[in-house]
């Protein structure tokens, strides 16, 4: 049961992995077509400039709960990898109850009335010629938290899955 239910985890993070390459090669043509407008034809685009900015923030916002299922995030493994399979598992479940859940569920809380402010004064690009609806990035830190808070309990589901021995 714990096996499907880390699949269904699996196939919701691995989308999500997609649409973030989308948007990595959606940024690289994108600085592509500034680059060469800048240098070739000597024109330049703030809302081009800015919209990399906003592709690069979804990129890393959204990737680190990619990286979480991937074992692609940051640990101390001259130590762990020391560990046997269930200590790890034990170890991965401990940190992601302790300390990533509460953090993402105090940023991904706590950044709302973030974006409600920006949306509220209709919070645009101080730069002319920026980008307008700047809530609509800003919205991407409690959305891609919340996902991170999704993608803990897949990690938590595939840990105890190791713990058992399941996988």
């Amino acid at each position: 049961m714990l096996v499907k239910i880390e699949s269904a985890f699996d196939a919701v993070i691995n989308f999500v992995g997609k649409i973030t390459s989308i948007l990595l090669l959606l940024m690289i043509c994108n600085v592509f077509f500034d680059v060469i407008m800048r240098y070739f034809f000597r024109n330049s685009s703030v809302g081009m400039q800015e919209l990399e900015w906003h592709f690069f923030s979804i990129i890393i916002l959204f990737g680190v709960s990619v990286a979480l299922k991937d074992e692609g995030h940051v640990r101390v493994d001259f130590l762990y990898e020391k560990y046997s399979v269930r200590k790890k598992a034990l170890l991965n479940i401990f940190g992601t109850l302790f300390f990533l859940l509460p953090l993402a569920l105090l940023i991904a809380t706590g950044s709302i009335q973030f974006v409600i402010d920006s949306y509220n004064i209709n919070e645009i690009s101080e730069d002319p010629g920026g980008l307008t609806h700047r809530w609509i990035i800003k919205s991407m830190i409690p959305a891609s938290f919340t996902f991170l808070i999704f993608s803990a309990f897949g990690y938590i589901v595939k840990n105890i899955n190791l713990y058992r021995g399941a996988k």
